[in-house]
């Protein structure tokens, strides 16, 4: 059972995330330690060359180590980025992207989050990410 749903998580993005929520990111699957989440494609995300910009792909990264996290813990809106480390493996598609987020580890403090990228259609990773979130002493798991 997730700690929290993908409509509470959704919510959460609209009152307290205004970047994720100004470019479309949401949850489509949350469950205990993982999440699917979704950046709809917009031509102001992009780059010369018609690619998904990595400014972009790091922020659905860090958006869905997020909701992962709190499918793990629940709503600790304090849980935050310590982490991030991005493998860009090949071009994005100027499609919705998708990022697949699973945590490996969770510990009291510490949550460590692999994150697969892909252009929505294409089975081949666009990019590889792993990140570590610090959890606040008082959340309660």
């Amino acid at each position: 059972m997730p700690g929290i749903s993908i409509e509470e998580f959704n919510e959460l993005t609209r009152m307290e995330l205004p970047l994720a929520t100004e470019n479309g990111c949401h949850a489509e699957e949350i469950g205990d330690g993982t999440a699917r989440v979704r950046l709809p494609f917009n031509a102001s995300l992009t780059r010369p060359g018609g690619t998904i910009s990595g400014p972009a792909m790091m922020a659905l990264t860090d958006y869905g180590m997020y909701a992962a996290v709190l499918g793990a813990i629940g709503n600790v809106a304090l849980a935050v980025t310590t982490n991030l480390n991005i493998n860009f493996l090949r071009k994005p598609e100027p499609v919705d992207m998708i990022a697949e987020c699973r945590v490996l580890k969770l510990g009291k403090r510490l949550a460590v989050i692999e994150v697969s990228l892909y252009s929505e259609g294409l089975d081949e990773m666009v990019a590889h990410a792993t990140g570590t979130y610090s959890i606040p002493p008082e959340a309660t798991r």
